[in-house]
């Protein structure tokens, strides 16, 4: 009998890119059925705080908030080398002239403030809005600078804005290690096994879409929110890796790391449970 499980990602080319082969069946899912919800990630985030999804990709400083609750994936995540959040403003503006200036956040969970914060305690000036509004809130004066991620990344210079500062490069620098965006995560209550059930039908799923990258095409562009097809593959060719196959052990080593370095800093409650399902 089919097991139904509610499954939250974002309408970002990776997210639909990878769930493609889940949603319609074309891997096997081992009797599992999944009913999509489509958010941008901070809602995704917000719905995992409030318990309501069974599965959900979430941002890797959300998990911090959780692991009592859900127990991550090792595949679909996003992390990799080169594709960390840009801080970006209209001028040159100096780092150290930042503080108590305003700064446009996609997110209150997202890893981009995680990370910013962890670069720079003294920045508290936050304002938090959907991250598609973040480079006009810039170019308005609505904000002094803005935290952009996903796409913006490949369509800031067209805004006429100028990169302050790649959090991805600095995170790279100072620990050696990728970036860990975001991942997906298992209500703990499902039990191992589901867990275990839904992990090999997402791992099929995400080594099928990159097998057959031209399948889900359709479904890419019906979320992409008008972004061009040069944006959609660039998107995907820079979230899509190894690391969403598997994360292996050097992608469970960033897990772990920005987890430790966010509970040192006060950021995220410290937690007893274990990051994968059946690791008890």
């Amino acid at each position: 009998m089919s097991k139904q499980l509610t499954l939250g990602f974002s309408p970002c080319p990776n997210d639909t890119f990878m769930f493609y082969p889940l949603v319609h069946n074309l891997v096997d899912t081992g009797g599992i059925s999944c009913r999509e919800r489509l958010e941008d990630v901070e809602t995704l985030n917000q719905l995992a705080l409030a318990g309501e999804l069974d599965i959900s990709k979430v941002s890797y400083h959300a998990l911090g908030h959780i692991r009592d609750e859900y127990a991550l994936l090792r595949s679909g995540s996003a992390l990799g080398r080169g594709c960390g959040p840009l801080l970006v403003a209209t001028d040159n503006i100096d780092l150290s002239d930042l503080r108590g200036r305003t700064i446009a956040v996609p997110g209150r969970y997202t890893t981009a403030l995680l990370l910013l914060r962890l670069f720079d305690p003294s920045l508290d000036n936050f304002i938090v809005m959907p991250f598609n509004e973040i480079m006009d809130a810039v170019l308005k004066g609505n904000a002094d600078a803005g935290l952009i991620i996903h796409e913006s990344r490949f369509t800031y210079h067209g805004y006429g804005l100028h990169k302050l500062l790649d959090l991805g490069e600095w995170w790279e620098a100072e620990t050696g290690l990728p970036i860990p965006l975001g991942g997906i995560v298992a209500r703990r209550s499902l039990g191992a096994e589901t867990i275990a059930t839904v992990e090999r039908a997402l791992r099929s799923g995400v080594e099928y879409a990159r097998s057959h990258p031209e399948q889900a095409a359709h479904y890419i562009c019906e979320h992409a929110q008008e972004m061009s097809a040069e944006v959609c593959a660039a998107h995907i060719g820079l979230y899509v890796n190894d690391f969403s196959s598997d994360l292996g052990d050097e992608g469970v080593q960033a897990i772990t790391y920005l987890l430790k370095r966010a509970e040192t800093a006060g950021i995220i409650p410290e937690s007893a449970m274990p990051l994968f399902a059946g690791s008890d």
